[in-house]
């Protein structure tokens, strides 16, 4: 890696690498993705991310990527598989079905997802993007970005500008890419917060991710090696501040209620983070030799593991795309970009919704229509398999 120094001259740079903008998860590995295929790559990133609690639960298309470009190791040393998927209504309902449990091997797979804490997987990202010769590192913020000439030009804060093929936003759910290029977001709020966590607990979760269905949202409790598991709970705002004001032994024993005790005692292991929830809905994810990726293509709350992976997801459709185009931004690439990914977002966004929608419904309807779903999924073979494959991106 070589790192640039601001340079008083404003003048585009005679080469042009593709530019990467975000330095976060899916900044990061769509940089090195590019590098590895032979692509001069400069990143863009003014951000740091101190560790907060959250993990990802990396589903099949996600591992394989990500052990292509080297990360295997840290996903064996740092990442737990999850072997079963149990989901219980909590809810209150009057229509309360059985708890439904998902397993692996029903789909002849070891597991459905590696999940592994951001932070881990982030400082394995940045090691391996920082020792990439075809990589230059920016530590810069994006301010401005035009089409001229055939090439996209992006001027900076602290360095000239740079003139590139190819723009890639991955500067997050506020990108300001976004932004300047007038890419308008349709955003809905929900009434909820998500609070995150590391937790140890006395029990054993084998391989476990449990998913309680509340009135306020998921409360799901993830596993990471050795006895811990990692917490998203969505709850309502005033709870949040209820839960993030407590002490680390009072956090702990909420937890434990909320989990009907299943692990015995919890007990907190590291950050814990609050985040407000919603779903962007974004019609355009291209501009002349522009693409937006990640959080700023799409921003889903942490409900069924969808949001990084559709990052990763995106990062492989781009390279699918660039295989075919010996130009890296021609329209023709960027276009083949948007249409494989927008009907991709838009059905887990649609998904997404209305699960969450319908945990909010004070409803009986849409309290029944819940419960007889999980109810046929418990007891219907082929309608599980196919929700289990569509759930992991098959």
């Amino acid at each position: 890696m070589s790192v640039a120094s601001p340079s008083p001259a404003r003048t585009p740079r005679a080469s042009a690498p593709i530019v990467v903008a975000g330095g976060g998860l899916v900044g990061l590995a769509a940089a090195l993705a590019l590098a590895e295929r032979a692509w001069p790559v400069t990143v863009i990133s003014g951000q740091t991310h101190p560790p907060d609690g959250r993990t990802v639960a990396l589903m099949p298309q996600s591992l394989d990527l990500l052990r292509s470009l080297g990360l295997g190791d840290v996903l064996a040393t740092s990442g737990s598989p999850l072997e079963t998927l149990r989901l219980i209504d909590d809810s209150g309902s009057l229509f309360r079905p059985p708890s439904v449990a998902f397993e692996a091997r029903e789909l002849g797979l070891d597991c459905f997802a590696i999940n592994i804490e951001n932070h881990a997987l982030l400082a394995a990202l940045s090691a391996r993007v920082s020792a990439h010769p075809a990589i230059t590192l920016l530590n810069d913020q994006v301010t401005g970005t035009t089409s001229r000439d055939g090439l996209r030009q992006v001027t900076l804060a602290n360095h000239a500008p740079l003139e590139t093929p190819l723009l890639v936003a991955a500067d997050g759910r506020r990108s300001a890419i976004r932004t300047a290029l007038g890419i308008a977001v349709a955003r809905k709020a929900y009434p909820q917060v998500a609070v995150t966590g590391i937790l140890k607990h006395e029990r054993d979760h084998r391989c476990t991710s449990t998913e309680f269905h509340t009135r306020h949202g998921p409360f799901t409790l993830v596993p990471l090696p050795g006895r811990c598991s990692s917490l998203v709970w969505l709850t309502a705002p005033d709870r949040a501040e209820t839960l993030s004001a407590m002490d680390d032994a009072a956090f702990g024993r909420a937890v434990e209620d909320q989990a009907q005790s299943m692990l015995g005692k919890m007990q907190l292991a590291g950050p814990r983070g609050k985040i407000g929830m919603g779903i962007d809905r974004i019609d355009t994810i291209t501009a002349p030799r522009c693409v937006l990726m990640g959080d700023a293509a799409h921003a889903f709350p942490p409900i069924g593991a969808q949001g990084l992976n559709l990052g990763l997801r995106d990062i492989s459709d781009l390279l699918d795309c660039l295989d075919h185009s010996p130009d890296a931004g021609a329209a023709e690439a960027t276009q083949r970009y948007q249409a494989l990914r927008l009907k991709d977002i838009s059905t887990r966004s649609l998904g997404v919704d209305m699960l969450n929608r319908s945990l909010l419904s004070p409803y009986l309807p849409v309290d029944f229509a819940r419960g007889a779903g999980l109810l046929a999924l418990a007891s219907i073979g082929p309608l599980r398999q196919f929700v289990m494959r569509q759930g992991i991106g098959r």
